[in-house]
């Protein structure tokens, strides 16, 4: 692994060993001081300058202080430097405890209708991970992205299949109104799976499904696990999420804040973008609830009214029941009024025909 800067009058490489790995800085110049150096560390290893610990680096028989120059310590080229650091996410899962179990009463989950939403979205550790996959991950397309459509992200498990329920084939497996979903969303929106899972699941269920192949509706890509990352919050610990800016980063002409929403079972995967996700019932017991789960079927009129909203983040996701309800009762004013006005008889001329 490497990190490059500019090369100065008087530069120099540094080797820094960390957590049995080797990291390479070069072109470090000898007279910036130590506090410079732990930044390009930081760029490599992803420990903070402040929780670095550069043992061998010392002047004077004592750690090198962060405003010594390099240039007044004894160091040559090719030095090999003994880091010892965590990272912020390491420290938060090691240090974590669990929320105490108060008597006769249940504690939250992070599957919880209750997940709190903490805005971690704009931390600049979780945004420097978000350009990374955005830098790194590869998508496989699919299909191509259609210029003026939308953008829906969809979970898998108990979003759109009951992966835990017996069951002799997928099919049966497969929530209630599935295709007739996917075709009324695709007409105004390009659809992406995210799953987190590996591809190889996510490949083989879209092909049990027949969502892989289906005439009548096209998905653009699938993401796996891979292309989510960890965030810490601070009630809950280091969490794994699913950043829309992964998407929005590969296909900035065409995806936004503004023009997206996901759908998932999981609230916590909504967390670097709240104001985007939309937490669907989970699909569970699928051979006791195939008959009762109209999910799907209201959740395409409530896709299909949203399409018309330039700016989805003034929508407020957790009503979308009630969005659906007041589109659907001004529609039915808006027509009562139109039969009224055709039905009135029309005013008598003013001049009598003879």
């Amino acid at each position: 692994m490497e990190c490059e800067e500019q090369s100065a009058t008087s530069s120099l490489d540094i080797a820094i060993k960390w957590n049995g790995n080797d990291y390479d800085v070069k072109n470090v110049n000898t007279n910036s001081d130590v506090k410079t150096l732990k930044e390009e560390i930081f760029k490599c290893t992803g420990v903070r300058p402040e929780r670095q610990k550069l043992i061998n680096l010392r002047i004077s028989g004592k750690m090198a202080p962060d405003e010594c120059l390099l240039n007044e310590i004894n160091i040559k080229s090719g030095t090999k430097i003994m880091m010892v650091g965590s990272k912020e996410e390491d420290i938060a899962e090691a240090s974590v405890v669990p929320p105490k179990r108060e008597k006769g009463r249940k504690c939250k989950s992070y599957d919880s209708e209750e997940f709190d939403e903490e805005r971690v979205d704009k931390m600049a550790i979780h945004l420097a991970k978000v350009q990374n996959r955005v830098d790194n991950y590869e998508i496989k397309m699919l299909n191509d992205p259609r210029p003026g459509k939308k953008l829906l992200v969809l979970d898998i498990d108990y979003t759109l299949f009951d992966h835990r329920s017996a069951a002799e084939s997928g099919i049966e497996l497969m929530r209630p109104y599935l295709h007739d979903f996917l075709e009324s969303a695709y007409e105004q929106y390009d659809i992406v799976i995210w799953s987190a899972t590996d591809m190889r699941w996510i490949e083989r269920k879209m092909a049990v499904l027949n969502v892989a192949n289906n005439a009548a509706y096209k998905i653009m890509f699938y993401l796996d696990n891979a292309a989510m990352i960890t965030v810490h919050t601070p009630k809950y610990g280091v969490v794994s999420v699913k950043p829309l800016g992964v998407i929005w980063g590969k296909f900035p002409e065409n995806y936004n804040k503004h023009n997206t929403i996901m759908f998932d079972d999981i609230r916590r995967n909504f967390l670097m973008n709240p104001k985007n996700g939309l937490k669907i019932r989970p699909f569970r017991e699928a051979h006791l609830n195939w008959e009762m789960d109209k999910e799907l079927l209201h959740l395409s009129v409530y896709l299909y009214e949203i399409a018309k909203v330039d700016d989805f983040t003034k929508l407020n996701h957790r009503n979308w029941e009630k969005f659906i309800k007041k589109a659907q009762y001004k529609k039915e004013k808006r027509h009562k009024r139109d039969r009224t006005d055709n039905n009135e008889p029309k005013p008598p001329d003013s001049q009598p025909k003879l």
